[in-house]
């Protein structure tokens, strides 16, 4: 029983709700025009867990074995770094996770596609094969992105535009303008929730190697990055609220704004870094709840 704790730990939960906001609002909207099913949905909530999983054990991994992960770091300790989960242990459940990722993601394309339109089943399979790879090699390996500042593009574009457009285009076979400001702006809070990380950790990664945006632009610039993100979401929200409005409801998503502003007045005040560590769930669990606010609120 212990050790089952220490692996769902490693799993690290609190992370899921973030992963599937994409996925509550394209179903939404293909609820609303009449593409929904709820094998998709399933099937997309179930991929998209299992890739999340994935990336927190291969990131325990690849910073594990870097080394990045030791007495410097200051957020949650890490199952390898604990030494309560050994490496070669962690290795083989990555490789059985990539296993079930794969098989949800075909059996999602083919729920999606059955036999029928050749060209996305092709592109989506490009996609299930790209977003396992992203996965893996944010920490993994000698070139993984995350050490080179580039993690933020990637969870811009796996979390916004691939989970909202994606999704969206697994329900209804086409592409439609209605999604692309909630991509965007989910796209945006993701990779908030990723440099408020990157903040925390700018000291440890720096020693250590790991050279994040927020380590390359330093901690001051790093903050107005910050702000630039949920400030851009929010305006980009509301300019769908604004363009797409059919009724009050369409509004609600904005009550999320009120713990996102009171966010960003902590991070304008915070001096010690542990203390940014809280604001993680924050940002999360408020970009979850305006996923579901907005979609509520485009169906009522």
């Amino acid at each position: 029983m212990q050790n089952l704790s220490v692996w769902i730990s490693a799993m690290r939960l609190r992370t899921l709700p973030l992963s599937v906001s994409g996925i509550i609002i394209a179903s939404s909207f293909a609820e609303y025009n009449g593409y929904f099913d709820w094998s998709i949905f399933i099937l997309a909530i179930l991929t998209t867990i299992s890739l999340q999983v994935l990336s927190n054990l291969a990131n325990d991994y690849g910073d594990g074995m870097k080394g990045t992960d030791d007495d410097n770091r200051i957020g949650p300790e890490r199952a390898i770094q604990s030494g309560k989960i050994r490496p070669d242990e962690m290795f083989e459940v990555i490789k059985l996770n990539i296993l079930v990722c794969i098989v949800l993601a075909f059996l999602l394309i083919f729920a999606a596609f059955g036999s029928q339109h050749f060209m996305l089943t092709l592109l989506f399979f490009v996609l299930g094969i790209g977003s396992v790879i992203a996965a893996v090699r944010y920490t993994i390996g000698s070139k993984a992105y995350g050490y080179r500042g580039l993690g933020d593009l990637f969870v811009f574009v796996f979390f916004g535009l691939v989970s909202v457009v994606g999704c969206y285009v697994l329900y209804a076979k086409k592409l439609d303008h209605v999604v692309f400001l909630p991509a965007i702006t989910i796209g945006l809070l993701s990779v908030a929730v990723l440099n408020l990380n990157n903040m925390r950790d700018i000291k440890s990664d720096l020693i250590s190697g790991k050279m994040t945006l927020a380590v390359k632009l330093g901690l001051e610039k790093a903050k107005a990055y910050h702000y630039g993100l949920i400030i851009s979401a929010i305006i980009i929200s509301t300019l769908f609220g604004i363009l797409y409005y059919t009724s009050p409801y369409n509004l609600i998503c904005f009550l999320t704004y009120i713990p996102l502003l009171k966010h960003l007045r902590t991070v304008k005040k915070n001096t010690v870094a542990k203390d940014l560590d809280p604001e993680l769930k924050k940002v999360a669990l408020s970009t979850f709840f305006l996923a579901v606010l907005l979609a509520i609120g485009h169906l009522l």
